[in-house]
């Protein structure tokens, strides 16, 4: 994208995020998120917006929140979601603002606003002692709900093949991914979104395009059908979100037991400038690396993933 384009969007952007701000700038975000409701299997926002969710497993069992990656939605965890509530723990799992069945609203497209979504559902919910598990762009969301809201309803947090603590190349973080690849990102899915998403399905997300990988097209379809769900404004503007985004002060608010984990493989999300790094910045983080392992780790590793998933819950 010419430098004059990227930034007119990004002013856009900037404008539309402050003009969604303003109708609640006298509020915290957890006022704002208290005032969310539930309407069938949509908790509905205080600026309207209305987020699907799944709520599986007994109502009384421990809390698991999942938090998806882009361009997916909460069917990406569907493996995870019923092997934990088979085990007899309550899982849930809500569609991102502009992804799978949720609302695309033409603002607020950020981490900020995903955040808070997670608090709405959270708090609507009325669920407590979360354990909240992001993958990939819902990690950045795990971790700016931490740093906007704390972890008074959280006890434990999981990272996985998470963006934080920032994965765009810059000034003071040199070992980052330069723009020109997200650049190359937004050129893409302005050009031809379904050729896209199909060419990151079926190449570096699961590892498809390394020699002897064994291919699922099944997966591949999948990951292709999620995203063509998603809108296509809240899709580009996301790419910003996961990849510009500075979740360095957020890291530094874990107070609760977490576990990272990153596959050494991650094309999409390099483990040095992530998962290592992440672990490194919060107190105490378990880290544990999958030898060989792609980014989309939680289907092409997931009962080794699911495994671990829970012997971290039940600790």
């Amino acid at each position: 994208m010419k430098s004059t384009t990227r930034t007119l969007a990004t002013s856009m952007l900037a404008i539309a995020v402050q003009a969604g701000a303003s109708a609640h700038a006298d509020q915290s975000p957890a006022q704002i998120a208290a005032q969310a409701s539930v309407d069938g299997n949509y908790v509905v926002t205080a600026e309207g917006v209305r987020l699907y969710y799944k709520d599986w497993g007994p109502k009384n069992g421990p809390v698991v929140t999942f938090s998806h990656g882009w361009p997916l939605n909460s069917d990406s965890w569907e493996s995870q979601m019923i092997f934990l509530a088979d085990h007899g723990f309550r899982v849930v799992a809500h569609d991102r603002r502009g992804h799978g069945r949720s609302s695309q609203p033409w603002d607020g497209n950020d981490m900020d606003h995903y955040a808070d979504d997670l608090a709405a559902v959270i708090t609507a919910l009325d669920l407590k002692d979360v354990t909240a598990v992001g993958f990939s762009t819902g990690g950045g969301e795990v971790a700016r709900y931490i740093g906007r809201h704390g972890t008074d309803n959280v006890k434990k947090a999981a990272l996985i093949s998470a963006v934080p603590p920032l994965m765009l190349k810059t000034a003071d973080n040199p070992d980052g991914v330069p723009l020109e690849v997200f650049d190359g990102l937004r050129k893409s899915s302005l050009e031809n979104r379904a050729q896209l998403y199909l060419d990151i399905a079926s190449g570096p997300f699961y590892g498809f395009n390394r020699p002897g990988a064994k291919i699922s097209q099944g997966l591949i379809n999948s990951w292709w059908a999620q995203g063509m769900q998603a809108g296509h404004k809240n899709t580009y503007d996301s790419i910003a979100a996961f990849s510009a985004t500075d979740f360095r002060e957020d890291l530094k608010k874990f107070d609760v037991p977490t576990l990272v984990i990153h596959g050494d493989d991650d094309q999409i999300v390099p483990l040095d400038i992530s998962g290592k790094a992440s672990a490194a910045q919060i107190k105490d983080a378990q880290l544990i690396v999958y030898p060989g392992a792609p980014h989309g780790l939680t289907d092409t590793h997931k009962e080794r993933f699911n495994q671990d998933l829970l012997d971290f819950l039940k600790k």
